[in-house]
Formats: structure tokens, sequence, C-alpha cells
């Protein structure tokens, strides 16, 4: 069930017995991953109480649709973009009528109409209810609308009656959302990418940097989680907003970014997208250097050589898969071919900084990609998100041969 990983799942309980189930159904969905937020009906509130469901969810439950308070925080439109799957559990014959007929007259059948998400439902009633043609006809009503019906199961219910009506259990359910979505090229994969420039202090006012803007890494960040990725960015100094569903690292210099690689190893891909300052000055100074008046020559630094964070991951015995990028002006190839086999890389991403139009600080890219035997793959100019989705869809390819 790793494809419920970072997904968000709105869970929808009706007013029936079976709500019992939904709160083991809850843990089952956060045990794989996911990120759960409770709607209950009046119904489903008087089998089971909205503290239990908020407990196991972590997040207040939602059950009012003109609820000031929870209008504030997330609204029932905010709330129908936010998720991935709207699961009904249980959906009792009172809530798939009115959902079949469109009807919007609380908070969790509004939040249906408003979603785009895919939405599902596992009945829950009485066998003789189940059996009823309105029943019926209601729910091919809502299959010819493409929401997913999850059981019912046959078996003893609480009314004493044997038959058609039970809810699927909690397990069987969370198998049933996660079949929801299809596995993906990096599903289930750790992915640790660099991204951005490092800084290395001078003094405390000054310091040495590059051009490096992060954008890219930051497209493949958010291509990787597309791909079905958990994704961790560790970026240097950097002002972009944080891709949706990645976990962000802060950095400032090379050093920090090689610790915070390795806390976060393992990992099963590395893509080493930043701009890593090669050398730091051996001293930093204690307080801002002062322009010296006797000395007309200038200022000279002593510069020491920074730790290769590329070359030391992937040397590691426990190493990921590792993708390298380099930024040349001039015998791209050639150089980054150099740069492939000194440090023991699986791909490198070629990219020429001297084209203004695909540098530091664009909005496009274009870039060539090397492997083991040399074999160069080109990716046309294009804008970075798309070149992102290329390079990730290219490199799932190669990680998942291994």
């Amino acid at each position: 069930m790793q494809r419920l990983y970072r997904k968000r799942i709105v869970l929808g309980v009706g007013g029936g017995i079976a709500a019992y189930k939904s709160a083991d159904l809850v843990r089952r969905l956060i045990d794989q991953g996911a990120e759960v937020r409770v709607v209950m009906t009046r119904g489903g509130a008087e089998f089971i109480t909205p503290l239990t469901m908020q407990a196991l969810s972590g997040h207040p439950v939602h059950l009012d649709l003109l609820d000031p308070a929870a209008e504030a925080a997330m609204g029932h439109i905010e709330l129908a973009k936010w998720a991935d799957l709207v699961l009904i559990a249980p959906a009792t014959a009172d809530l798939i009528a009115r959902l079949a007929h469109g009807i919007a007259d609380d908070l969790l059948t509004t939040l249906v109409l408003a979603t785009d998400a895919v939405v599902a439902v596992a009945p829950a009633m009485n066998q003789a209810m189940w059996r009823d043609p309105a029943t019926q006809a209601n729910l091919q009503t809502l299959e010819s609308r493409d929401i997913k019906v999850f059981g019912p199961a046959s078996g003893s219910q609480a009314c004493g009656d044997v038959g058609l009506g039970r809810m699927l259990e909690a397990l069987e359910l969370a198998q049933c959302a996660a079949d929801c979505f299809q596995r993906q090229a990096l599903t289930g994969k750790h992915v640790l990418i660099t991204a951005g420039p490092t800084q290395e202090n001078i003094d405390p006012v000054r310091y040495i940097t590059n051009h490096s803007s992060g954008k890219m890494g930051f497209a493949l960040a958010e291509a990787a989680v597309e791909a079905g990725a958990r994704v961790t960015l560790i970026t240097g100094p950097v002002h972009l907003p944080t891709p949706d569903r990645v976990t962000r690292i802060d950095v400032v210099s090379a050093r920090d970014m090689l610790a915070a690689c390795e806390a976060a190893i393992p990992c099963d891909l590395f893509i080493a997208s930043a701009a890593v300052a090669d050398y730091r000055p051996e001293v930093v100074a204690p307080q801002k250097l002062k322009k010296d008046p006797t000395n007309g020559d200038g200022l000279l630094l002593q510069m020491v050589r920074n730790p290769d964070i590329l070359a030391t991951i992937a040397t590691r015995p426990d190493r990921p898969f590792s993708v390298g990028f380099a930024a040349e002006t001039e015998h791209l190839l050639d150089y980054a071919a150099r740069k492939l086999k000194d440090k023991n890389l699986d791909l490198i991403v070629a990219n020429d900084v001297a084209n203004p139009s695909i540098g530091f600080n664009s909005e496009e890219n274009a870039c060539s990609v090397i492997d083991r035997e040399l074999h160069a793959t080109l990716f046309a100019q294009t804008s970075k998100s798309k070149i992102a989705r290329q390079l990730i869809t290219f490199i799932a390819e190669r990680l998942n041969q291994v």
C-alpha cells in the first residue's frame, strides 16, 4: 500500500453502526503514510465521537457546513481542493441516495459536489435496504459518474439479519483506497535532492556564493513527488516556495549541506543539482574586515577545498543511485563525462550555463544526460518544470533497472 504515501484523504463518516470501523480505518490509512481529514455527518457523530476521530487523525473533525471557525481554517471548498480521495465509510442508504440526486444539504454532500478528487463509498446497511431497487438504482447512478463502490461484504449484521450490507473491514478499505492510485515510477522511493547555491562566509557580513537560483532543483523535487516519491529537498539560500508535499531542509554552507545529506540517508535516489562552492575561506574573520588605507594592493584570502558532497555520497557502502549535475561554460560533454567517472556516478546531467537562455536564473533549460557507458541523451530546451519531469522519468527508468 505504498501508493498511499502522502496522499490526502478526506474520510466521510455517515450515520451507521459501522462507524466504529472508521476509527480503525483512519489508523490504517495513516500507517501507510496518508494524511487524513475527517468529515462527519450529524448521524455519524451519534455513533462515534468527533473527539475520537480527532485524536486518531491528528486534525480537527469537520462537522458543520456553516461553521465560521472551520471556514476560517479549512473551509469546505479548500477541503474539496485539498483531497486526493474522498472516501465515505460508512455510506448509509440515505447518504447514497442524497449523493445520487446531487443533494448538498450538509458538509459532506457539499464537499463531494465541489471536489475534483476521486470519490468512493463503502456501503453499510441492512441487507433488505441493500437489496431494495431504489438503493441499487442509486448505486448505479453513482457508478455511472465514476464514483467507486467498495463492497459491501456479506455476514451477520447488527440487527440480527444475515446477508449483503456489512461494511468492508478497515484493512480491506485501506487496500481499496490504495488501488485508487496508480503505481508511479517512483512510488515507495525516498529521493534526496540538493538545490541552490551555498554561501561561504568571509566575515559576519560578507560571503562567497554563485548565481544558482535553485529553480531546477525545486522543479525536480516537484516532479519526483508527482512520480510518487517521498522527497527530501536540501537547499542553500534561495527565495522559492517549498513544493507541495516536500520535506525541505535549509542550509547555508557546503559543510552544512553535506551534514544534512548524510543525516537524510538512507535514500534510494540522490540527485545533486545544487551549485556547491568548491572552496571556502580558510579563516572566517570574527569581525567585519576593514579596508586597510595603507595597503593599496587589495585583500588576499587563503582558500581551502570544501568537501565533495556528491563524491562522498556516491562512494558510500550504502550508496544510493547517484545523479550529478555539471554546469559548464566550455567542453560540456567532456568535462561532464570526466566528472561522472571521477565521482562514481550513475548518471550526470550536463548543462551549458554559458548560454544565457538556459543558464543560472533562467526559466528554461536544455541538457544532456550521460550514463556510465558514456551514451548521451539530449533534452531539448523547454521550461525547467517540463525538463524536470522528463529527467525524473528518465532517471526513474534507469533506477528501476538496477
